[in-house]
C-alpha cells in the first residue's frame, strides 16, 4: 500500500475534490493526509483521514492576511481578479506555507504528494524532497490560460519562477504542474478542445463518497407546492457587499414567482425574503440536487460541474476568477445561459431562469455533459490514476 498526500488551501471548492478521492484511497487500503490550514477540515475527512495542519502564525510571515478573508474583502472582477489572486493572495499563501509543507513531508514521508494547481510550494516543497508529485487542478480555467491568455499564462510563470528562485529552487521553469500527472476535474466535451501534454489527465468532476451532515428544511421544501425547484448560490469567497446587490436582484426576479427558490445566504442579509424562498447559510448540495429542475449560480467549477453531472440546466452569472471560463463552458455546451454580474437586472433574470426551465434543449445538453463525466470514470478513475502514479514512481 502507498502514502498519498495532498496540500489543499482553505477553500471549499479546493478540498472537496480530494476529500472524494482521498476516500476512495483509503477505502482501498493506502494511507492518506492532508496538509491544510483549514483547521475545520478535521471534521470533513473520510474515516481514516489525517489533518496535517499547517498553523498560520507558524510561519515567517505571520502578519499575513488569511487566504479567505483576502478575496473576500477585494472587489475585483476580471484579468484585475486573475493579478490580485497571485500578488496578494497565492504568492504570499504559497510562501507562508512553503516551511509547513516540508516539515510535513518530512514527518508524514509520503510516497506521493498531490498538489493543488494553486498550492505550487507544495510542488515545491516535494521536488526540494525529491517526493513524487501529482497535480489536482480543481480550476480548469488555469489550464486553458496557456492557450487563451497566453500573456497572463507568462506573467503567472514569472511570479512562481521568482518565488521559488527565492525558496532556493534553481529550476528554470514553473515548478507548479505536475509532468508526471496532471488531473483535471473536468471531461474533455465540457473543457474543450485545445493541445496538452500527454501528462494531462480528464477523469471528471470526482463527487462521490462526501456525505455532508447539514441540516436543511426537506419537510418545508417537500411541501412548498411549487412546480419547480432551483437553487441559488454564489459560493463562498464574495463578501457582504456582493451578496447584498446580487441578492437583492434575486428576490425582486423571483419572489412570488411560481417556483421553490433555494438561497444559499445569511438569512439576516435581509429583513424579510419572499415566501417562496428558503434561505440558509449552508445547504446539503449534492443530496439536494437530485430534487431540483435548474441552479443559478456564479460559475464555481464545483457547483456547475455538481449540476451537470445531475443533469440540470444552468444560469451562470459569473463575478471573478476562473468563473468566466466556466461560464464560457456552460453557454459552449448549450447547458445554460449566462448573464453579466455587473449589467444584469431581476428582468434579465427572470426571463433567463424561466427559459431554462421551458426549454428542453438545455436540460437535454447537461445530459449529454453528464454523459461525458461518467464515461471519464470520476473518483474511481482518479484513484487507479494516482495508484499507477504511485506504483510507477516508487518501483
Amino acid at each position: 500500500m502507498a502514502k498519498f498526500v495532498f496540500v489543499v488551501p482553505p477553500l471549499t471548492g479546493h478540498i472537496n475534490p480530494t476529500l472524494s478521492v482521498g476516500a476512495e484511497l483509503l477505502l482501498r487500503g493506502h494511507s492518506v493526509g492532508w496538509i491544510s490550514l483549514e483547521p475545520g477540515l478535521q471534521e470533513k475527512l473520510p474515516p481514516g483521514g489525517q489533518l496535517l495542519l499547517i498553523d498560520y502564525k507558524a510561519g515567517d510571515n505571520a502578519d499575513e492576511q488569511p487566504y479567505l478573508d483576502a478575496i473576500q474583502q477585494k472587489n475585483v472582477y476580471g484579468v484585475e481578479s486573475i493579478k490580485f489572486l497571485y500578488d496578494d493572495v497565492l504568492i504570499p499563501l504559497n510562501r507562508h506555507m512553503y516551511a509547513g509543507i516540508l516539515h510535513w513531508l518530512d514527518a508524514f514521508e509520503p510516497d506521493v504528494v498531490i498538489n493543488d494547481h494553486e498550492l505550487f510550494a507544495g510542488a515545491m516543497a516535494a521536488v526540494k524532497r525529491g517526493i513524487p508529485y501529482a497535480t489536482a487542478v480543481t480550476a480548469p480555467a488555469a489550464v486553458r490560460a496557456m492557450d487563451d491568455l497566453p500573456k497572463v499564462k507568462e506573467w503567472g510563470d514569472q511570479k512562481i519562477m521568482a518565488l521559488q528562485q527565492s525558496l532556493g529552487l534553481e529550476a528554470e521553469y514553473p515548478i507548479q504542474c505536475s509532468d508526471t500527472m496532471t488531473l483535471v476535474f473536468t471531461s474533455k466535451t465540457f473543457f474543450g478542445d485545445t493541445d496538452l501534454p500527454p501528462a494531462y489527465r480528464f477523469p471528471g468532476p470526482v463527487i462521490q463518497h462526501r456525505p455532508a451532515a447539514i441540516p436543511f428544511e426537506w419537510e418545508r421544501f417537500y411541501h412548498m407546492g411549487a412546480p419547480h425547484k432551483v437553487l441559488v448560490s454564489i459560493g463562498t469567497t464574495f463578501d457582504h457587499t456582493y451578496k447584498k446587490e446580487f441578492f437583492s436582484k434575486v428576490i425582486a426576479a423571483l419572489g412570488n414567482e411560481p417556483l421553490t427558490a433555494v438561497v444559499v445566504s445569511d438569512p439576516d442579509l435581509f429583513d424579510s425574503w419572499p415566501d417562496n424562498f428558503i434561505v440558509q447559510p449552508k445547504v446539503p448540495q449534492l443530496a439536494l440536487l437530485p430534487h431540483l429542475d435548474a441552479v443559478i449560480c456564479h460559475g464555481g467549477h464545483n457547483t456547475v460541474c455538481e449540476t451537470i453531472s445531475h443533469g440540470l440546466p444552468l444560469v451562470v452569472i459569473p463575478i471573478a476568477y476562473d468563473q468566466s471560463f466556466v461560464a464560457g463552458c456552460v453557454t459552449a455546451t448549450g447547458c445554460g445561459l449566462r448573464l453579466n454580474f455587473k449589467r444584469f437586472k431581476p428582468d434579465h433574470l427572470k426571463q433567463a431562469v424561466w427559459e431554462i426551465l421551458q426549454e428542453p434543449s438545455y436540460t437535454n445538453a447537461a445530459l449529454q455533459v453528464k454523459q461525458s463525466f461518467e464515461a471519464a470514470g470520476g473518483t474511481a478513475k482518479t484513484a487507479d490514476l494516482l495508484e499507477q502514479c504511485a506504483n510507477v514512481l516508487i518501483c
